[in-house]
């Protein structure tokens, strides 16, 4: 039993929606698409290209075969570079030449411990929470992210191409997402970007005509090329002091909270493509422990990538096999192939990125704009301008705690009190709403301990008090009633907000007035106790 299980969880092969040719298939055009944007991250960062590379093979391979979503791809991604090249320059200057880089794999096994802890106290099933305005802007952030980066693929030298440099460069990119286009319209059985790649590079190489290939494009950013030996384990090379860990400690912090936020909201994406679920704790534990492998390997690290992710799935990969097959082909190019690999046009590759980004953006965000309240459009815009202005940490993080705000603020300005009076002359508050922290302000305005008969009754069947703030209320309003000299009862109270009245005022219990009824739910601050 326990066998079966475990086969099932690690199959390299959903054969349910996919199959061998397709993951082989989707595999490869990943890789190719792969060695341009783990090299030009490597350049963001600040070091060698083939610390990218090797970064990218490492986190593709570990967490295509224990990760929780299958037929995503995990390598080098701009979001983490973009920290990292602060890390690595701060690092030259506190460790002298050299000791950037060993700092940065240092973070790196920080970074993983983070994300290995976050999965096994289970914290990937809050991604489930973001909400969807959120998640819209999350992914039209990272398209206009993607398409800004293929940009500097048009500089030489770090001049943009003109003239006829740039109309050969336009051609060719139009030729690739031509083909990508009308392709699937005649066959679904090859993967349209492999088949855009493989004939752009073909009508380049024997056509003659002069434009950026990979190892141009490596050239230009200093690069010595892709050929290399296998990693090497190596303890990095630092002093491990206690100002050496309070430097590293923040950046491991922001580069795991990037990669799990990255990586989280990509696995959300793909279960949405693919009409399937995966395990969002299992994938933290998978891309933490890729990032320790890479710290002690000499990778770049990195996570989840919603570009090649999206490649992967269009292409047919939906097994651990696409994944499995991208990274050891990355590897393969690095130890066997980097002179093939090096003449592929930089404009085949630009052109699945191209497709890549139209893919990706959230073209019907223009058409619900109008339709959506306008707290859910301003968050939408939001976090797609953040994303794109600092990261999309940031952009996730604010955006999310706007949409709670305003939930907050409208289950505050929400709360409301029905009042009747009985035969007897009792006035009764039937209370409707939820009773917390940004409720109780409201909650309170709604009586008149003063000018109120002599007996009063607060009904809660209708309402629920949700924290300890809306305890302390309760607490409060019966005391105001004491001192106007009335007598007053709190019904149909749940057994916990009861025993948190109590603990607050062991005489408390004199004010409450007991049913069969009395609902069943639990205040928040009883939760954690």
């Amino acid at each position: 039993m326990l066998y079966k299980t475990l086969l099932s969880k690690f199959a390299l092969v959903d054969r349910k929606n996919g199959s061998i040719p397709q993951d082989l298939m989707s595999g490869l055009t990943v890789a190719l698409a792969l060695v341009p944007e783990a090299v030009a991250f490597a350049f963001i960062a600040g070091i060698s290209p083939i610390v990218g590379l090797y970064g990218a093979f490492m986190m593709g391979l570990i967490t295509s075969i224990f990760g929780g979503r299958p037929g995503m791809i995990s390598g080098a991604t701009g979001a983490m570079a973009v920290v990292m090249v602060h890390l690595v320059k701060e690092g030259e200057a506190l460790g002298g030449e050299g000791a950037g880089l060993q700092f940065l794999f240092a973070t790196l096994i920080f970074a993983g411990l983070i994300q290995v802890s976050a999965g096994v106290l289970r914290l990937g099933k809050f991604v489930r929470m973001i909400p969807q305005p959120v998640m819209m802007g999350f992914v039209n952030g990272l398209a206009i992210v993607i398409f800004k980066s293929q940009l500097d693929m048009f500089k030489v030298d770090g001049e943009y191409m003109l003239g006829q440099e740039l109309m050969i460069m336009l051609g060719l990119v139009a030729l690739t997402m031509a083909i990508m286009i009308f392709l699937p319209r005649v066959t679904t059985k090859f993967p349209a970007a492999l088949a855009g790649i493989l004939v752009v590079s073909l009508v380049v190489i024997y056509g003659g005509i002069e434009t950026e290939t990979v190892a141009s494009f490596i050239q230009n950013g200093g690069g010595d090329g892709i050929e290399a030996g296998l990693p090497v384990f190596n303890v990095p090379l630092i002093d491990f002091n206690w100002e050496a860990v309070k430097f590293m400690l923040p950046y491991a912090s922001i580069l795991a909270a990037i990669g799990l936020i990255e990586s989280l909201m990509t696995l959300t994406l793909v279960d949405e493509l693919t009409d399937t679920r995966g395990s969002a704790n299992r994938e933290c534990v998978a891309q933490g422990g890729a990032n320790i492998v890479n710290g002690f390997f000499g990778g770049m690290g990195g996570c989840a990538m919603i570009g090649q992710s999206i490649i992967n799935v269009n292409s047919g990969g939906r097994g651990r096999l696409s994944g499995l097959v991208a990274a050891l082909a990355l590897l393969s190019f690095i130890l066997f192939g980097a002179s093939v690999i090096e003449q592929i046009p930089i404009a085949a590759l630009v052109g699945v990125m191209f497709m890549v980004v139209i893919g990706t953006f959230a073209w019907s965000s223009f058409k619900i704009l109008r339709k959506i309240p306008l707290s859910d459009a301003f968050v939408l815009i939001a976090v797609s301008a953040l994303t794109v202005v600092f990261d999309l940490a940031i952009a996730v993080i604010t955006g999310v705690i706007i949409s709670a705000l305003v939930f907050s603020w409208e289950n505050a300005i929400r709360i409301r009190a029905r009042k009747t009076i009985k035969e007897d002359g009792t006035k009764v508050y039937n209370i409707w709403g939820v009773l917390f922290f940004g409720s109780v302000q409201v909650f309170m305005q709604k009586f008149d301990p003063k000018n109120d008969p002599e007996n009063v009754e607060i009904d809660f069947i209708e309402s629920k008090v949700q924290d300890h703030s809306g305890v302390e209320a309760l607490v409060k309003l019966v005391e105001k009633y004491n001192e106007a000299g009335k007598n007053v009862k709190l019904t149909h109270l749940s057994p916990d907000c009861i025993r948190l009245l109590n603990k607050v005022n062991p005489d408390f219990d004199k004010y409450i007035k007991r049913d069969v009824d009395d609902p069943r739910y639990y205040v928040v601050t009883e939760a954690f106790d």
